[in-house]
């Protein structure tokens, strides 16, 4: 019963539709009626501006980093931290709160990430060498739909060749893999070569 309650928390707390909260309470905006339509803090540094992006996306990672020191807290395992945390990745995806349309899940793994660092005692690297492939490839491409897909990836390898649990392994190959299908339009539109290429960042 614990584990059904904390799934749901981690899924409610993933629900929290920040790029919807910010836009509206700060800027007037509802950015699903703007740019590519995405709650996701791409999406909102393309509508609103830097600052916005900036701030949807660290409370985005922030919400998953939550679940996982909940998970943490009440479980002594980590294939328990690692479903909490896809079923806040399930809720930001898909969001009680704003009709089941939601971010991409990029946010959200970098907060899974991170709250292995924190909580369950991985290296900083586990967060820090997926960042780094981001970016470098942002600052190549212009492209954060091919930097998310690729970092993604890379850190299942990285979690793999430096001895991560398998729960954890595992966990981070569902990211990768619902990261890609999220960005299924992103993909189709980098292969006709009409993917925008970011601006603001």
């Amino acid at each position: 019963m614990k584990l059904v309650l904390l799934l749901l928390i981690g899924y409610i707390v993933g629900s929290v539709p920040f790029a919807l909260v910010i836009g509206k309470v700060f800027y007037k905006t509802d950015v699903r009626e703007h740019g590519s339509k995405n709650l996701g803090g791409g999406n909102t540094g393309r509508v609103l501006g830097k600052k916005a992006g900036v701030a949807v996306m660290t409370l985005d990672l922030l919400k998953v980093t939550f679940v996982v020191g909940l998970a943490a807290l009440l479980f002594d395992s980590e294939a328990v931290t690692a479903g909490a945390a896809l079923a806040a990745a399930v809720g930001h995806c898909w969001p009680v709160f704003a009709r089941f349309k939601g971010g991409k899940a990029v946010a959200t793994l970098y907060g899974f990430l991170f709250g292995l660092f924190v909580f369950e005692g991985y290296s900083v690297l586990m967060f820090l060498f997926p960042l780094l492939v981001f970016l470098l490839v942002l600052k190549c491409t212009k492209i954060i739909a091919l930097s998310s897909i690729l970092s993604s990836v890379a850190i299942v390898v990285f979690a793999r060749l430096t001895g991560g649990s398998m729960p954890v392994v595992l966990a981070l190959a569902v990211f990768s893999a619902l990261i890609v299908v999220r960005h299924k339009a992103n993909l189709l539109r980098m292969r006709r070569r009409e993917e925008n290429k970011v601006s603001w960042i």
